[in-house]
């Protein structure tokens, strides 16, 4: 039994309509109302599990107001059900707005964990997953995209993006220009008959999305920063361990700190020191 003036945030399926918890379904018969993002795109989920719930929209148009007009709700001790088209609320979908007033109004908030595209996706690639940041959708125009790309680019964490399938070519197009030759993968239509994994280099996969334009929702996943090490040989090795002495450093300290910039051995950079004494 759902307890009474709760906000109940609820994962919905990103896809594959069997994708959805016992808990979820049992939330969305039991509330009073369910919040939608989209009413009717909602109504063949509910329908499809047999459920009529009233519905009531929320949606990025009005959801300052809405949010309101939710809580009320809830502190005359209703029980509201809150979802999105996919996935989870409020991850680049509506639902902050009235998550953060009821945390002001003392209004209790469940979360009901589920399906989320970012982490399928991310899972899904292969790509690094102990450290990732979710960006989400990257800006429209060309400008204020290159800049949100420029901040990101040296982070040394594997990046998720959601992305349009028409602005998919632009926002691979921008990430080579500022970040190379890196490796990535397009995720499409995560849990569907034609869900797909496009791997390779940016490079490849604009070669790629030119030759095959992409249908329907598409993650980017972007492998982590990884800095170059300085091109250097012994004569710059041993000019950088006579620098360090001279600063005061002992020659082990300078000899080590040496081999970590060029990513070498530090028997590989006293050989050097010992082959100038020959």
């Amino acid at each position: 039994m759902l307890e009474k003036g709760t906000l109940y945030v609820c994962a919905t399926p990103i896809g594959n309509l069997k994708d959805i918890t016992l808990r979820v379904l049992e939330t969305l018969r039991e509330a009073d109302v369910i919040a939608a993002e989209d009413t009717r795109h909602s109504g063949m989920l509910l329908k499809h599990y047999g459920i009529d719930t009233p519905l009531t929209s929320y949606h990025e148009h009005n959801e300052k107001g809405k949010a309101r007009e939710l809580v009320d709700r809830l502190k005359e001790g209703q029980s509201v059900a809150l979802i999105s088209d996919a996935g989870m609320p409020g991850i680049s979908d509506p639902g902050y707005e009235v998550i953060r007033l009821c945390r002001e109004q003392g209004v209790k908030v469940d979360v009901l964990p589920g399906p989320n595209a970012a982490l399928t996706a991310l899972v899904l690639s292969g790509m690094p997953a102990s450290n990732f940041l979710f960006y989400g959708f990257l800006p429209a125009q060309a400008g204020p995209r290159r800049r949100a790309l420029e901040d990101l680019a040296e982070l040394s964490f594997t990046l998720i993006f959601y992305e349009a399938p028409h602005r998919l070519l632009a926002a691979l197009t921008e990430m080579e220009k500022i970040m190379g030759t890196r490796e990535a993968r397009v995720v499409r239509e995560l849990t569907k008959l034609h869900q797909s994994v496009h791997a390779g280099t940016l490079p490849e996969l604009i070669a790629e999305f030119e030759q095959n334009p992409p249908r329907g929702e598409c993650c980017i996943i972007l492998a982590p920063y990884v800095a170059a090490a300085p091109t250097g040989g012994p004569e710059i090795w041993r000019r950088e361990v006579e620098e360090a002495v001279a600063a005061g450093f002992t020659r082990q300290e300078g000899m080590k700190s040496v081999a970590k910039r060029y990513g070498v051995s530090k028997r590989e950079v006293y050989r050097s020191l010992i082959e100038k004494l020959e």
